[in-house]
């Protein structure tokens, strides 16, 4: 029950955070590429961004046209400088004087600049003179900053996940040593300046590589059996958590605990070829619309909990002239005429209706007077799972806390039970909304016992 008194500890931080959904939230962060000859002009693009709850955004260079259409927006604007300017910017102060002059000076602050990324996980370029010139290009470029009066602005740079040599479980994670000593110059530079350290989880590509059920939900934020960390006696419930935490557990063994740390992409194709494993509405949809109430939550994750990691989603748009599969074009949250892909809890007028509106031709609901409970035979591990997605997406779990009317009998079945019923009640009381990964059924038995009632039983 550990990991459901975690959940609880933060519940009534996630209401307050609930109750400001229509404000804009500082995590959430998108990947603005440009890879692309459809793309809306940036004015209109800062309109569409100002229309939702994403609060930074990421640029891939250090478009002048964008980052003028951003100002006086306070959207935070992450800018890149290229791997082919690291050479220049590692070798000559002066480059990196100039390159400071030329992508920040003119805009800033109207333009909110908060942090320059030099190359896009050059760690893992296999160019071995590329990567120890990485540094020297981040230290000229933060002398730069300083020269001008502008050390508030940090500099960092993007990192693989196949940095690290190992993942699975969290608390192993470890970088590949053949890296070690550039690696740890860089969090060296992290640490004493602030910066964070980013990176790019992409639980798309875990399931990619591990296409089983089983590890569909695990990476989707949906009901499951989890998976169980024996160094820290901690079962994660998602892959993005185990992703972070991997990366956490690899900082704090080489003493850079300290370091923040930063999620410059993550996403998952709406589409992709017919030979791609994963891609499609759906699963897109589930993935970025519960890794944003997974953020919204603030649960954060188990070795960094209380707090969400900023997140850029990836991405603002399709980028149609990208080579590769169907997919590599197919991550777009928006599309040209700024109409949603599809609806992942973005928008600011959708986030907090004032009343729920019916739709035209609703969905058929189950009978009156019935209640989701769990099917014979589930096994504590799933209704643990059941428990923590329904508390974890901040339901009212509070009736199932010790001194609530439902916490006797102090079992897993009573709780998950009351918990999986909660979720069908609020969701709408539709047939699958009473699934959780087919471990659920519906009843006409009123599950209510003394002054424990169960919501339900009226529409």
């Amino acid at each position: 029950m550990a990991s459901l008194f975690y959940t609880f500890s933060v519940f009534f931080l996630f209401l307050y955070t609930f109750t400001r959904l229509a404000q804009s939230e500082s995590f959430i962060g998108v990947n603005y590429g440009q890879v692309a000859d459809n793309l809306p002009s940036p004015p209109a693009t800062a309109k569409l961004l100002q229309s939702t709850a994403i609060e930074k955004v990421r640029l891939y260079g250090a478009d002048p046209a964008i980052i003028k259409a951003l100002a006086n927006t306070g959207i935070g604007i992450m800018i890149g400088a290229s791997n082919g300017d690291i050479p220049g910017l590692a070798s000559d102060p002066n480059f990196a004087k100039n390159w400071i002059n030329s992508n920040v000076i003119p805009f800033y602050p109207a333009s909110k600049i908060i942090l320059i990324n030099v190359g896009n996980e050059v760690m893992m370029s296999g160019d071995r003179n590329l990567m120890s010139q990485l540094l020297p290009a981040i230290q000229n470029l933060q002398n730069a900053l300083n020269s001008a009066n502008l050390g508030g602005i940090k500099v960092s740079t993007v990192h693989s996940m196949s940095l690290l040599r190992q993942s699975e479980p969290p608390s192993s994670g470890s970088f590949d040593p053949s890296n070690l000593d550039l690696l740890k110059g860089l969090l060296g530079f992290n640490s004493a300046t602030g910066s964070p350290f980013a990176i790019n989880p992409y639980p798309y590509f875990a399931y990619h590589s591990d296409p089983r059920p089983e590890t569909l939900a695990f990476c989707l934020f949906q009901p499951n059996s989890g998976r169980f960390d024996s160094g820290t006696k901690i079962k994660y419930t998602n892959m993005f958590d185990a992703q972070l935490d991997a990366v956490r557990s690899a900082l704090n063994s080489i003493g850079f605990g300290g370091v923040e740390i930063v999620v410059a992409e993550t996403g998952w194709p709406y589409k992709g070829d017919s030979n791609e494993v994963g891609p499609s509405m759906e699963n897109a949809k589930a993935y970025t619309g519960n890794l944003v109430a997974h953020l919204r939550s603030m649960v954060g994750t188990p070795l960094m909990p209380g707090k969400s990691v900023d997140t850029y989603l990836f991405a603002l748009y399709d980028e149609d002239l990208k080579p590769g599969p169907s997919s590599e074009r197919s991550f777009g949250l928006f599309r040209p005429d700024l109409t949603m892909t599809y609806d992942a809890g973005l928008s600011k007028t959708s986030q907090t209706p004032l009343t729920p509106k019916t739709p035209v031709n609703p969905a058929p609901k189950a009978d009156k007077g019935t209640w989701c409970v769990p099917k014979a035979g589930v096994s504590d591990a799933q209704l643990q799972a059941n428990l923590d997605y329904v508390c974890g997406r901040g339901s009212d779990c509070s009736a199932i806390q010790p001194g609530g009317a439902c916490f006797e009998p102090n079992t897993m079945v009573s709780h998950a039970t009351y918990a999986m019923n909660l979720l069908y009640q609020t969701e709408g009381r539709n047939p699958w909304n009473c699934d959780f990964s087919h471990t659920a059924t519906l009843t006409s038995t009123n599950p209510s016992y003394n002054k424990c009632m169960y919501p339900g039983g009226s529409t």
